[in-house]
């Protein structure tokens, strides 16, 4: 792909984004695109940020961790993959954010470990919304238990929630995956725990974040809309 393939890509992404955002009274402004890297070179992911682009997702801290050797922090990093709690040190190297905190252990290990590092770690709790045997996350009813264990990690700040829609053959069939969290952020809001603040809905990928963004997303990963079809 060549760099005026991504520049079109990321105008006509905009050009959506602003589109579904008016549809329903929001401002584009408040939605923030992550750009996901998965299986990326680290060349296009230069000329995305050359064009703009200044959130970086990727879903594996061993593949993420030699694109930031070379990028480094002219992009903020969110780590949106399935965290093992043995590679938590070197992913609190290279991402700014956690999105995919999807228990408990997990958690407490992030803040372990920010603490000993003199860092509060920004971190996003992943809930599984379609309730699909395959994909991590937070059973919906567990998620308040799982932050009243979490909100009294002084080094652990759970800035909102994540989830991944369940994979569908119409955009409009995943709309009750993103209600759910956006109500469950408000429940959450509501309780008042210390150090949690639901700020941030990170839900939507390439196929479905017009809905996402319908249903109060303010943050969508994309990756296909932006790099083409995965390598």
């Amino acid at each position: 792909m060549v760099k005026h393939e991504i520049k079109a890509r990321l105008e006509r992404l905009q050009e959506r984004v602003a589109a579904a955002a008016q549809a329903c009274g929001r401002n584009p402004a408040d939605i923030t695109v992550v750009a996901v890297a998965k299986t990326v070179p680290v060349e296009l992911i230069e000329e995305a940020i050359e064009l703009g682009v200044g959130h970086v997702g990727e879903n594996r801290v061993q593949e993420a961790s030699p694109k930031f050797e070379r990028i480094g922090r002219k992009a903020i990093w969110h780590m949106v993959g399935h965290l093992q709690t043995n590679k938590v040190k070197r992913a609190l190297e290279v991402f700014d954010v956690i999105q995919s905190v999807d228990t408990v252990r997990l958690g407490k290990a992030i803040g372990e470990r920010a603490l000993a590092i003199g860092r509060v770690a920004d971190v996003l709790l992943e809930v599984n919304t379609s309730g699909e045997e395959s994909k991590f996350g937070f059973d919906p009813d567990d998620l308040v238990s799982g932050v009243e264990e979490m909100c009294t990690l002084e080094s652990l700040r759970i800035s909102g929630l994540m989830t991944v829609g369940p994979l569908v053959d119409k955009p409009e069939e995943a709309r009750g995956a993103f209600v759910l969290l956006r109500e469950l952020g408000r429940r959450i809001s509501d309780l008042g725990f210390p150090n949690v603040d639901m700020s941030v809905l990170s839900m939507g990928m390439s196929g479905d974040f017009e809905v996402a963004i319908q249903e109060g997303a303010t943050m969508i990963r994309v990756g296909t809309a932006i790099f083409g079809e995965r390598r």
